[in-house]
């Protein structure tokens, strides 16, 4: 498995074209950390190096490092924003504002050195600024070497101690972590409350933590641990990941279960549960195993050796190699929690766009993988497992508040804008990629997706650039409009007069965002018979999605047209409706005038 990892490390380098057709290149951070945790205080000392190669075309002179448990004080960026917009997290509200010395989270740098010559530094919020000694050339390494102090919050944000469900520790974001550099600059965002965005790098870390406790996380256990003096020393390796995490209780449980390709997949649980989460807990790991499977089949292969269930945060977020869920649910959402975050290992953790300015990426075309996965997995055989997601994206298209999905995922006006546009709207721009592909070019993009940028940082050009070689189509325009605009699609039935030759028919463009269109006409008789309309900037058009049923395939249609004729010919048999895309996969943000009745 590293050896393939290595081998995938050696091609970032290569003239792989993307990212505004440069070259393709992305910074390496190697980590090394040794931590010392005291479960009393809840506090703990770290000492990291970190070994940076500089693989872009540019000289560094200065780095960026993000402390995130800085957020968990009074007066923070997060505080100030939960309080302040109309519709906060309930999970924050302004408990920040309330925390004590004793229950803040912070991160304090105390030593930080370059090739051993000492740095100066701010620490401005969540983000330290660092000057260096030394620029950093264009194909160069640098070694970073830091000591700090740590105090874990109380659970409010991912990250904490002792959460709703009594788990000690989720330790996510809990480091130093060094910014990402790319095509586009640097990447020091503030912690306000969104999504990240690492650079990959090979981890070492070591844990020394009180010995009653069981650690589960990121990375293969390297040894045996060894106990000294009440502590319990444990050893990690992870490489090729762009972030570490791991959680800690007394209490936990630790399962064992054999996924596909030799896949161990564990779960780490608290024993002190009902007996009915105790056996969901055991019932959700063939279930996993399954999603592996599905995610295998339908993306790619997930690449390491092992992937980690764990109860702990404060609902379900991704991690390198694990996911931490709150895990006192009903059997159903202990699954769907779990596939929506395992889903996550593909599409962030292997296609790792980056979710501060690309969110709709990461959690829609995870929602709407995982949508499929459940639909088939729990066996809910749905003919459109994404309709929640419709009717969840329409009804922002139609509020209002909608932003654009090029909208920075803190600087969304309201917290339901984004959840919606990220999550919804995202799943929708995939699913009906579909409509306007055809579903087989579809399931194509996404395999090719990945085999392409496994390991890398693409883009949302990237994505459609991919599905255009698939496809064969231009694609360039349902980018712009859904994914770049808040255009809405919007055709209806403009009106239809039945004649003894035909029956013509009038189509109207409503909304702003040009689309193609299959018609389906169903005759009294109940047969069916179906229209495709392609879009003139399409350049060509998807092959028939209704077998058995005849298609006519119309002259396209152009964008600037507001109306679109056709004549339905005369064959004997009575209209009795006409329907446009009675699969219902394109968004109309106005659907009540699709379907005429004759």
């Amino acid at each position: 498995m590293r050896t393939y990892i290595l081998l995938l490390v050696g091609c970032l380098t290569l003239s792989s074209f993307a990212q505004n057709n440069t070259s393709y290149w992305q910074q390496k951070a190697d980590y090394t950390m040794d931590i010392d945790f005291d479960v009393e205080s809840h506090q703990y000392k770290g000492k990291q190096t970190i070994e940076y190669t500089n693989n872009s075309p540019d000289t560094l002179n200065r780095v960026f490092y993000h402390l995130y448990f800085n957020a968990f004080q009074p007066g923070s960026e997060m505080d100030v924003r939960s309080r302040t917009i109309a519709d906060a997290d309930p999970r924050v509200k302004d408990r920040i504002s309330k925390l004590s010395p004793e229950e803040i989270g912070y991160i304090k740098p105390m030593k930080l050195t370059q090739n051993g010559m000492e740095l100066n530094y701010d620490v401005v919020g969540t983000v330290m600024e660092v000057d260096l000694a030394q620029p950093i050339l264009p194909g160069a390494s640098t070694t970073f070497y830091l000591e700090w102090d740590a105090q874990v919050p109380v659970q409010i944000r991912r990250s904490g101690r002792y959460n709703a469900e009594g788990v000690a520790y989720s330790m996510t974001q809990w480091y130093p972590k060094l910014a990402e550099y790319d095509f586009q600059g640097w990447h020091a965002h503030p912690y306000i409350g969104r999504e990240f965005h690492g650079v990959w790098g090979d981890w070492k870390v070591t844990l020394s933590i009180d010995k009653d406790f069981v650690v589960g996380g990121t990375g293969y256990l390297v040894g045996e641990p060894t106990t000294k003096r009440g502590k319990t020393t444990y050893v990690f390796d992870a490489p090729m990941v762009h972030d570490f995490t791991w959680a800690a209780d007394p209490d936990f449980v630790h399962d064992v279960y054999e996924g596909a390709n030799g896949v161990t997949l564990n779960f780490y649980y608290k024993k002190t549960m009902s007996e009915t989460n105790l056996k969901n807990w055991k019932e959700l790991q063939p279930k996993t195993a399954a999603l592996l499977e599905f995610f295998n089949k339908h993306i790619g292969d997930y690449p390491y050796k092992q992937y980690s269930v764990i109860q702990g945060g404060d609902g379900g977020m991704e991690y390198a190699m694990c996911t931490l869920i709150t895990g006192e649910r009903k059997f159903g959402s202990l699954v769907g929690v779990t596939a929506h975050e395992m889903a996550h290992s593909w599409f962030q953790f292997l296609l790792a766009t980056n979710e501060s300015i690309h969110e709709w990426m990461d959690e829609g075309f995870t929602s709407y993988i995982s949508n499929a996965a459940m639909n088939e997995i729990m066996g809910e055989n749905s003919d459109n497992p994404h309709r929640g997601s419709y009717r969840s994206y329409i009804y922002l298209a139609n509020s209002g508040k909608e932003q654009p999905l090029t909208t920075h995922a803190d600087r969304y006006d309201i917290n339901m804008a984004y959840g919606i546009a990220a999550y919804s709207k995202g799943a929708v721009f995939m699913a009906q990629l579909g409509y306007v592909i055809g579903q087989e070019n579809l399931a194509k993009t996404i395999k090719r997706y990945y085999d392409e940028f496994a390991f890398k940082h693409p883009t949302p050009n990237d994505f459609i650039r991919v599905a255009e070689k698939v496809s064969g189509l231009e694609l360039d325009w349902y980018l712009q409009d859904f994914g770049q605009t808040i255009n809405t699609i919007d055709y209806g039935i403009e009106n239809v007069v039945a004649s003894e030759g035909g029956t013509q028919v009038t189509l109207k463009r409503n909304g702003l965002m040009p689309m193609p269109l299959d018609l389906m006409v169903t005759y009294a008789d109940g047969s069916k018979e179906s229209f495709y309309i392609p879009l003139r900037m399409m350049r060509g058009g998807k092959d028939n999605p209704y077998d058995g049923v005849k298609r006519t395939v119309l002259d396209d249609w152009a964008w600037a047209y507001p109306t679109y004729d056709f004549e339905i010919p005369s064959n004997g048999k009575t209209i009795q409706s006409i329907q446009i895309d009675p699969s219902n996969l394109m968004a109309d943000a106005q659907p009540d005038d699709n379907m005429k009745k004759m």
